[in-house]
């Protein structure tokens, strides 16, 4: 998805879907040689805030929970993950490219604090693209969250806390140091930034990361 292109048909009409990528007309795609910084990745011009512990490379991955490209990077995304260096931290960070996506950024890092990510991720996603349910209200997520087993009260409770309206800024706050131009994206080491349009596809993408990484653990 596009930022700030919120209409998700018209932006398929404007774009082609390549790879589970969001992909603009034109894309430059390198072939057979080194991802190029300006072409397949975007160096930063102030460095990004990081919360990776010292001695760690940082990836970052934005997304939106409601992105049809999200939903299909997601398995090649974890397939990335099972085979991540131990000396790459990896985070995730919900965007928010207007008010109402900010539910869905609270219900991420809602599930973050109750340790739920990992069982719960994949059925947000399948809640919203397969079961076209509308998880876009406080009310709704939380009814969500206890049909699901989750204690409903506790999930209320954490979902309304500060702690959580504090992570929620703070991740808009990394998108708009990242300039994220759409989701999927990857940010690496608070100094790089990838994504579909600029690598070609996301798959393409996580092959950019690794370079990145690479680079940034040379450094």
């Amino acid at each position: 998805m596009q930022r700030r292109q919120f209409s998700l048909s018209a932006a398929t009409v404007a774009a082609a879907s390549l790879g589970g990528a969001f992909v603009l007309p034109g894309t430059a795609l390198a072939q057979g040689k080194p991802p190029q910084d300006g072409v397949d990745y975007l160096t930063l011009d102030k460095a990004a805030t990081l919360e990776a512990p010292a001695g760690k490379i940082e990836v970052v991955e934005f997304f939106w929970y409601s992105c049809p490209h999200c939903n299909r990077f997601e398995p090649q995304l974890e397939a990335w993950l099972k085979k991540l260096p131990k000396d790459v931290f990896f985070r995730r960070a919900p965007v928010s490219f207007r008010p109402d996506f900010e539910p869905q950024q609270k219900l991420y890092y809602t599930l973050e604090a109750m340790g739920k990510v990992d069982a719960m991720q994949k059925k947000v996603f399948d809640a919203i693209h397969v079961e076209k349910q509308s998880l876009t209200t406080a009310d709704q997520i939380i009814a969500w969250a206890g049909v699901q087993g989750l204690d409903k009260a506790k999930f209320a409770e954490t979902y309304n806390s500060f702690p959580i309206a504090t992570k929620v800024r703070k991740a808009t706050q990394l998108q708009d140091q990242y300039k994220v131009q759409g989701v999927p994206a990857l940010g690496v080491a608070g100094k790089y930034y990838t994504d579909g349009t600029q690598a070609g596809t996301m798959e393409r993408a996580l092959v950019v990361t690794d370079f990145l990484v690479a680079s940034a653990r040379k450094k």
